[in-house]
């Protein structure tokens, strides 16, 4: 089954700059441009009727599109780094729609997530690193940043069995804002084209 999380597409404004930063660190494996995202909440592997139930309950979501910057670099493991990620700008609208996910979650059976929601966008993995490269690295980046760039959807992925990086697919779209949906009602996990993957 693949795994299922919440996130916010990082749009070719935000991803371009980003992708520049790749490289200057020998144990970094690097995040495919392509793959950058902003996870709101992990759901893991899940049912094809709860995975329904999911779908309905977030399309069910009204809440106003937002904008989101990136602010500076840091590091996931203080003694012993092991990912690179971009920070993102304190967005109160973001928080609260994170909440709402999390709770819709929790209402429909899920875990509670055991990680403080903590926005950011990973740009690598690290493997055995030397902390004085990561230090070296986060130092040489330390003025990144971005322009705001408005968030008008969130959307639903899958990840398939990997050891993270991606790939992943867009599941579902969830327009924020008055923006109108493509399509008419939600796809389904129990038949139709996620069958096969769920079934």
């Amino acid at each position: 089954m693949p795994r299922l999380f919440t996130a916010l597409e990082i749009p070719q404004a935000l991803a371009f700059p980003l992708s520049l930063l790749r490289g200057g660190l020998p144990s970094a494996r690097w995040t495919d441009p392509e793959n950058y995202h902003l996870t709101l909440r992990f759901i893991g592997d899940v049912e094809p009727r709860l995975a329904d139930e999911i779908v309905a309950a977030l399309d069910r979501i009204e809440r106003p599109g937002f904008s989101i910057a990136l602010r500076g670099l840091a590091a996931f493991g203080s003694k012993k780094p092991r990912s690179i990620h971009a920070e993102i700008e304190a967005s109160p609208a973001l928080a609260d729609l994170q909440l709402e996910i999390d709770r819709i979650c929790r209402r429909l059976g899920l875990p509670a997530d055991q990680r403080k929601f903590s926005p950011h966008v990973t740009l690598a993995r690290l493997r055995q690193p030397k902390p004085e490269d990561v230090a070296r690295y986060l130092a040489r980046n330390a003025g990144f940043r971005t322009p705001a760039i408005k968030v008008a959807r969130f959307g639903l992925f899958s990840a398939r069995d990997s050891v993270g990086g991606g790939p992943y697919l867009l599941e579902e779209a969830f327009p924020l804002g008055s923006t109108p949906r493509a399509d008419e009602g939600y796809s389904s996990f129990a038949s139709g084209a996620f069958a096969g993957q769920y079934g």
